[in-house]
């Protein structure tokens, strides 16, 4: 059935969609870019709600869907960082966040095993809350809203959930890995 395949072939767009989003940004199509950034966003609640609700998931999506949410949200991160509409520390916490988590798979994959598992509550919380800043910071170049205030306390919000994230993070790859047979690793 090919509509199993669905899921996938919406990551794949939202990856597709993160170049366009970047050359939006740079030269100032602010309405551009807030438009393919939603649609980018929305694809990733819709994939992820099509494979579990249809039992579409596959090996493949379990490795696109985080992939295209880490591009998407780093390449959008950098770009508006670098035009000055997005701190740096913020960035940097996101990108670090990211990183740690794909380090922390790669090393639990190569000395423990495969690596179970979903994103957790906490992780959901902060990549809509990453999403939901980006989206308010283009709507605030474009259209002067939400106000600095406004847009400082959800950055403010989205730098403690990306902390905690990543540390739950941590914590989880650490539980797992203590929980390995000793010499089954």
């Amino acid at each position: 059935m090919i509509l199993r395949h669905l899921p996938n072939l919406i990551c794949v767009i939202r990856i597709a969609l993160a170049w366009p989003i970047v050359a939006a940004l740079k030269s100032g199509n602010y309405d551009a870019a807030i438009l393919v950034f939603a649609v980018a966003a929305v694809s990733d609640g819709l994939d992820g709600w099509l494979a579990k609700r249809f039992h579409w998931t596959s090996e493949l999506g379990k490795l696109l869907d985080p992939a295209a949410d880490k591009l998407l949200l780093a390449s959008v991160f950098v770009s508006a960082t670098w035009l000055g509409l997005v701190p740096r520390w913020l960035t940097a916490a996101a990108v670090a966040r990211d990183v740690l988590i794909a380090l922390g798979a790669l090393v639990f994959r190569l000395w423990f095993g495969p690596l179970q598992g979903r994103p957790t509550p906490l992780s959901k919380l902060n990549t809509a809350l990453q999403l939901a800043y980006l989206l308010a910071v283009m709507a605030q170049v474009a259209f002067h809203f939400p106000g600095a205030a406004a847009l400082s306390v959800l950055a403010m919000v989205t730098l403690a959930t990306t902390i905690a994230s990543g540390l739950d993070y941590v914590l989880a790859y650490t539980r797992r890995a203590l929980a390995v047979p000793a010499g089954s690793a």
